[in-house]
């Protein structure tokens, strides 16, 4: 029988970006990190900027040394980060497309633009043990070109299906949903494991994980915003009780 059970990965750059915002060490995101694993989440999501905007170096060290459940480890795909990450060796590398100028990561990753560059890019990530995924929008051949360099995952940008229903554009945003689902099929169908994230939250999660050939969620931003109202640690435990109840339909 397949398994259809569903991962939670908690982002939590935006714990970091309180902290910064007075350039001291409160909140510590390990702290956070911890608090997540402590109630399920099944990893941890950090995003290692070029410009040190939240997560900074010590705290990919701190992720690492302390957390008990799977690090993922996101960056742009430049030397700089390829060797920050070999040297650490985290459980998994998602590649993201990353722009100074942007205040969250915007649409997905142009692996086709790239494909030589990136084949050659995670090929020594892999070697050295560490899941590579490729954040991409729900775009068959950017899921086919994330097949042919060889990462063992997709992260389907699910931040234009949130944007929609925000917007309340159903029309908009139930196309997008038909195309998150075929393309998550079609992913699967590959052969790549196929995770999803940006942008989710309680009112937008459901449909997203109720697509079965989903492994994995991660979410991070609105987590952050709901601790700040409900606490940490129940926010989490919402977002995971909506996950395990789509799954059940």
């Amino acid at each position: 029988m397949a398994d259809h059970s569903l991962r939670l990965g908690v982002n939590i750059d935006h714990v970091a970006t309180v902290r910064n915002a007075r350039g001291g060490a409160y909140p510590c995101p390990i702290r956070a990190a911890q608090l997540a694993e402590q109630v399920g989440a099944d990893g941890i999501t950090a995003h290692l900027r070029e410009d040190r905007r939240h997560i900074t170096d010590a705290d990919i060290e701190g992720l690492m040394s302390a957390l008990k459940v799977p690090l993922n480890f996101e960056m742009a795909a430049t030397q700089e980060m390829q060797d920050i990450a070999l040297r650490h060796k985290p459980h998994a590398v998602c590649i993201v497309p990353e722009k100074r100028e942007e205040r969250t990561t915007e649409g997905g990753l142009d692996v086709i633009q790239e494909e030589d560059r990136l084949k050659r890019f995670i090929a020594p990530l892999r070697e050295a043990g560490c899941r590579v995924s490729m954040f991409v929008a729900a775009d068959q051949q950017q899921i086919e070109a994330t097949q042919r360099i060889g990462a063992d995952v997709i992260e389907l940008h699910t931040g234009a299906y949130c944007d929609y229903h925000a917007d309340g554009d159903v029309a908009a945003r139930e196309q997008e949903l038909v195309s998150l689902k075929n393309m998550a099929r079609f992913a699967y169908d590959l052969g790549l494991e196929v995770h999803a994230g940006h942008g989710l939250s309680y009112d937008t999660v459901h449909s997203i994980a109720a697509l079965k050939e989903i492994k994995e969620l991660n979410i991070g931003h609105f987590l952050v915003g709901e601790a700040i109202f409900r606490g940490l640690g129940p926010a989490i435990q919402e977002m995971r009780r909506l996950m395990n109840a789509a799954r059940e339909v």
